[in-house]
């Protein structure tokens, strides 16, 4: 089973990822993880990403393709989080489910800022806010055409929104 988590920056994709994959037996693929783990390893491309993150922007499609399609080259079973973010980078993926965790803009700027992250400022978590409705809310409605959509509202509290998306994901 082929699985995207799409939710706002803040909006619990990881969170939700990682505890989807743990029930269902699946690969947990972070493509915020392994740009942080280029960086980490000082590789050429982690410089370029890290000078990207430093500005508080997201890595530009090009960069994030480098990383995450060697990832899922060759797996049938995996939750993905965080890419693609764009119509460009959807292009010969397939997935199975689409969720899509809907949080409104002040719980987002909430949570954002309540982790303390030197780079989720206001100034910053608006621009990323901006650039995920230009470049990522059209996949919403890609995948809710391509009949593979499952939306949940991701407000509420983890263990709500986790039980209903196991339901949904086994009663599928």
């Amino acid at each position: 089973m082929r699985i995207l988590m799409l939710a706002p920056p803040g909006g619990g994709k990881g969170t939700q990822s990682i505890r989807l994959a743990k029930e269902l037996g699946l690969d947990h693929i972070s493509s915020g993880d392994l740009l942080r783990a280029e960086v980490a390893a000082d590789t050429p491309l982690g410089r370029e990403v890290a000078g990207v993150m430093q500005r508080g922007a997201l890595a530009p499609d090009e960069l994030v393709d480098q990383v995450i399609r060697p990832a899922i080259a060759g797996r049938d079973g995996f939750i993905l989080d965080g890419y693609p973010r764009t119509s460009s980078q959807t292009e010969g993926l397939d997935f199975h489910h689409v969720i899509y965790l809907d949080v409104t803009e002040d719980e987002i700027k909430r949570r954002l800022l309540g982790r303390g992250r030197a780079d989720d400022t206001e100034e910053v978590i608006e621009a990323r806010l901006r650039q995920y409705h230009s470049d990522t809310m059209p996949l919403i409605d890609l995948y809710r055409d391509a009949g593979v959509l499952m939306a949940v509202d991701g407000s509420r509290p983890p263990d709500e929104i986790a039980a209903e998306l196991l339901e949904r994901l086994r009663n599928s």
